[in-house]
């Protein structure tokens, strides 16, 4: 699989959600170079050697990102509070994208929740 299908996906994305989600996109792939890019659920998902660690979509009213974990945002306190989060999804506007030093904290507490778990329990 290839950063293709997401290419697919943005383009039936409207504006303004679209060039949001491009600019959310390119913060991680700034962020995860090596991060294999794909559909996962039905939503554009980073991978990091087979495991998700950032995902985003497009809704009606807003976008969402993904962190691949119930656990991320029960962690990050403050830098969340001023987003409506779910168990699983971050919601913001369609026309601003997500600060890139926020995405980088999600991602690298996703990383490390990865990283402390057994090998056999990190899918």
């Amino acid at each position: 699989m290839s950063g293709n299908e997401i290419d697919d996906y943005m383009a039936t994305v409207p504006e303004p959600h679209r060039t949001t989600l491009s600019a959310v996109r390119a913060t991680i792939r700034a962020i995860l170079p090596n991060a294999q890019e794909c559909i996962t659920y039905g939503i554009p998902t980073f991978k990091v050697h087979g495991i998700g660690v950032a995902g985003f979509s497009a809704c009606k009213q807003h976008c969402s990102y993904f962190p691949m974990s119930g656990s991320v945002f029960s962690v990050m306190g403050k830098d969340v509070a001023k987003y409506e989060v779910t168990k699983g999804a971050l919601h913001f506007a369609v026309d601003t994208p997500l600060p890139a030093a926020l995405i980088r904290k999600l991602i690298r507490t996703r990383l490390r929740q990865i990283a402390e778990k057994p090998l056999a329990k990190r899918r």
